[in-house]
């Protein structure tokens, strides 16, 4: 009898708790802008200032690991040469980060 309640009560949390996370999904995707954002040129300049300190922290760091043996050469370059992808996307973007590209295939 015991084990039927528990599963009962697992069941009712377990269903509770899927309906809740697809009304906050339903919701986020109404929440979402529709409208370009775009920066100013004086804000773009400022990105591209603090991007370019960041991707010299980036690299400085990847140096370091480099030197202390952590990462061979060849991986701290393809490391830095990521990084760099980064900023150039960025770059292209006006400096507006682009998150909503999907990580993994829908299934259909």
């Amino acid at each position: 009898m015991r084990k039927v309640v528990l599963s009962m009560m697992a069941a009712l949390v377990l269903s509770v708790g899927a309906e809740s996370f697809l009304t906050l999904e339903a919701s986020a995707e109404e929440n979402e802008q529709t409208e370009e954002i775009t920066l100013t040129e004086e804000q773009q300049e400022e990105m591209s200032a603090l991007q370019k300190e960041a991707l010299e922290q980036q690299r400085t760091i990847i140096n370091k690991y480099v030197e202390f043996g952590v990462f061979t050469e060849e991986k701290g370059d393809k490391i830095i040469k990521h990084f760099e992808k980064g900023y150039e996307e960025l770059e292209s973007t006006g400096f507006i980060p682009k998150w909503k590209q999907p990580h993994h295939k829908k299934e259909s």
